[in-house]
């Protein structure tokens, strides 16, 4: 059995004619946080919802546990073990807390601990304080929590994160990292995009570099860290 839950190789995708991706290859390990780093623009979302089966025209390989997924739905992927939290929150802002995760709920898988509300109240106390709130009376910050806590409650292997930190308050940066390495523990594989380098910092293992629509650089997240070169070349604004 492979050591990476998630293989993806020469990835192509395409809006019209317009070719966003370029042979991206990378992988996450099982346990595994890996950054998928770049400017806006750079093609991070694109990759992830190439990943997910999102996107119509894609040519590429993507395994996950080993299972070639480029001809799946999402919602295959998904029952595969794969969680996606896009980064404008989809939540059913009609439903409350409690009603959104249990749109989220399938069964739990072989080797890992089952995702129950109770628990993911322990991991996001602002959402155990609100379980009969309507999403959209809730703030941008505690949708995205929200958000995260609906894919968890599918009990996936791996999760892809989209911007977390993005546009939310610093005290849930600071909770949606120490989530991050919460589920690191838990066993969990995440792939992240990301921008904000310190943010990355605090929970990567690895990090892909992407500029372009093609991977740039890719090692260790402490070796980017001490890159001022690369993050001059592909970060900076």
């Amino acid at each position: 059995m492979s050591a990476h839950l998630l293989e993806v190789a020469g990835l192509n995708a395409f809006y019209g004619k317009a070719q966003i991706l370029f042979d991206v290859s990378l992988n996450v390990g099982r346990g595994e946080v890996v950054a998928l780093m770049g400017r806006n623009g750079a093609g991070k979302s694109t990759t992830m919802k190439s990943v997910m089966g999102m996107m119509q025209q894609v040519n590429g390989s993507v395994r996950l546990l080993g299972q070639q997924t480029d001809d799946l739905d999402p919602f295959q992927i998904a029952r595969m073990g794969m969680g996606f939290v896009p980064e404008d929150r989809r939540i059913f802002t009609d439903l409350t807390v409690l009603e959104n995760l249990e749109v989220g709920r399938q069964p739990p898988r072989n080797g890992m601990q089952e995702w129950t509300p109770e628990r993911l109240f322990k991991l996001f106390p602002n959402l155990g304080e609100m379980p009969h709130r309507a999403g959209g009376s809730m703030s941008g910050g505690e949708q995205q929590m929200l958000t995260v806590a609906r894919t968890l409650m599918g009990n996936p292997l791996m999760v892809m994160l989209d911007e977390p930190s993005e546009g939310v308050a610093p005290v849930i940066v600071e909770q949606m990292a120490n989530m991050i390495i919460t589920l690191k523990k838990e066993g969990l594989s995440i792939l992240l995009s990301e921008q904000n380098m310190h943010f990355a910092e605090l929970v990567s293992d690895r990090v892909y570099v992407l500029e372009q629509g093609q991977i740039r650089y890719t090692g260790s997240m402490h070796e980017l860290a001490e890159n001022d070169e690369v993050q001059r070349a592909y970060l900076s604004l």
